[in-house]
């Protein structure tokens, strides 16, 4: 008999994974939706938090295409969350910087995703979740490899 056969779906890391994924993805993209944005944008407007940065860095910082950044801080910008502006030391440079409404945005983010977490997670421990987190971090995944609709 196949082993394939004979397995339960809950004895297969990647479908158990893969259906816990999806569900907790579902989970946080109902939280970002607290402000009605998309999770790249969140993604992008925590990656701004820290302060202005240039645009060709947040692309490698999130590993996305630069033409794909274009149409995210395109979104960003038009509903004034974030701004561009040219570096006055490079003027091929853009700086992209959060705006005060981009930081007010992510603070609701920010406490809607921890509410979330706390019930996707609050049945383990602060050690369960470090462990969980660091399992996760040696699942092989080249997003390279996988084409991407987000």
């Amino acid at each position: 008999m196949d082993d394939m056969a004979d397995a339960h779906p809950d004895d297969r890391l990647g479908f158990l994974l893969s259906f816990r994924g999806e569900l907790t993805g579902a989970r946080i993209r109902a939280a970002l939706a607290v402000d009605g944005l998309h999770p790249r944008n969140a993604m992008t407007l925590m990656r701004l938090a820290p302060g202005a940065t240039s645009q060709r860095e947040l692309a490698a910082a999130m590993e996305v295409d630069p033409s794909q950044l274009v149409a995210i801080l395109n979104e960003l910008e038009s509903a004034e969350l974030c701004e561009r502006r040219r570096d006055p030391a490079d003027r091929r440079r853009h700086i992209v910087e959060i705006t005060p409404a981009g930081r007010e945005a992510l603070e609701r983010i920010d406490e809607a995703v921890s509410a979330a977490e706390r019930e996707l997670f609050g049945d383990l421990s602060a050690t369960e979740q470090a462990l969980l987190r660091g399992l996760l971090d040696r699942v092989v995944v080249d997003p390279a490899a996988h084409e991407c609709g987000e």
